[in-house]
């Protein structure tokens, strides 16, 4: 099993900055890759980024890209989220995901069925 948990979001202004954290315990794969979502009441979740086992592999959906950075920590772990220049349509529940992986070579993947873990999602609120 494994546990993530998620930190770090709160009320911001738009333009504004917040770091989210997820961290992950249990019996996680060193070449697990992990994942950002989030998801609005009423609404789908939606992909925000992914990031390889390495670190040095990441990819971001259109509506973030340039706006957000995801890393791992040196040990790997954990895994954190920077967001700037927010903005109101980034309110959201911000959830992290880990997904198993058996090799260390693989594609990062959107799709949310992909992944295995889930962390019970931390709020964030941008005011207009």
């Amino acid at each position: 099993q494994v546990q993530l948990v998620e930190s770090g979001g709160g009320l911001v202004q738009a333009g504004g900055s917040l770091r989210l954290s997820c961290a992950a315990s249990g019996r996680t794969l060193s070449s697990s890759s992990m994942a950002w979502f989030r998801q609005a009441p009423g609404k789908e979740r939606e992909f925000v980024a992914a990031i390889d086992w390495s670190g040095r592999s990441t990819f971001y959906a259109n509506s973030v890209k340039g706006r957000v950075t995801i890393s791992r920590g040196a040990a790997k772990n954990p895994m954190y989220l920077q967001m700037d220049s927010l903005k109101p349509e980034d309110t959201d529940v911000y959830y992290c995901a880990l997904k198993y992986e058996y090799s260390y070579a693989y594609a990062l993947s959107i799709d949310e069925t992909d992944y295995h873990y889930w962390g019970q999602g931390t709020q964030v609120t941008v005011s207009s």
